[in-house]
């Protein structure tokens, strides 16, 4: 009888280990970090940073998690795995939603471009029939010199829209149209001195 309570309680002590040791998930999350990884290179923090904060909170408390498991002589991954398919979810949604982030982006660029050169266009026009008296040779000079920049602004906008980065190019577009804007300002506001 002895004998048998003894081996009862190795049988269940072994048992307890067995689970108290219990490995961590690699396989999820393994998945869940290439999930993640590919969200960020697909430019989700810039092109969808909603869904890359949900997927970037996600892999914090999954890290959070799995460090806590660490500290513990009874280990459970069952909340592990979870949040490691929480990841994985999180950062597939994070790519998918920066693929399409992406596309906006493109279309919002070549819009800012078009309508960038079509005011540098207009400024262009007025500057040239821009009113010219005593005094105003070094301001008209000094539009020519604002359009000019414009204008490379533009040309480093298409550049950085043929390259893939559609941010970039949208902001040079703002500069140029926002450029061309003060020109036009300034040409009407000389119109209206001169009346």
């Amino acid at each position: 009888m002895r004998v048998r309570s003894g081996i009862a309680i190795l049988v269940l002590g072994l048992a307890v280990a067995a689970v108290g040791c219990g490995a961590p998930p690699t396989p999820d999350i393994e998945a869940a970090r290439t999930a993640f990884t590919k969200a960020a290179t697909a430019g989700a923090g810039d092109y969808a940073a909603a869904s890359m904060k949900a997927a970037d909170d996600a892999q914090v408390a999954l890290d959070a998690e799995l460090k806590a498991q660490e500290g513990k002589w009874f280990k459970s991954y069952a909340k592990a795995k979870q949040l490691a398919a929480a990841v994985k979810t999180a950062g597939e949604k994070a790519a998918a939603d920066a693929a399409t982030g992406k596309e906006k982006a493109k279309a919002d660029a070549t819009q800012a471009i078009a309508d960038a050169k079509a005011a540098l266009t207009e400024a262009g026009g007025l500057l040239a029939k821009a009113p010219k008296g005593k005094g105003s040779a070094a301001d008209i000079a000094a539009l020519k010199a604002d359009l000019a920049t414009a204008a490379t602004a533009v040309t480093e906008g298409e550049a950085a829209l043929g390259n893939g980065r559609f941010l970039e190019a949208t902001a040079k577009a703002e500069s140029a149209r926002n450029a061309a804007a003060t020109v036009k300002a300034a040409v009407e506001a000389a119109k209206a001195a001169k009346k």
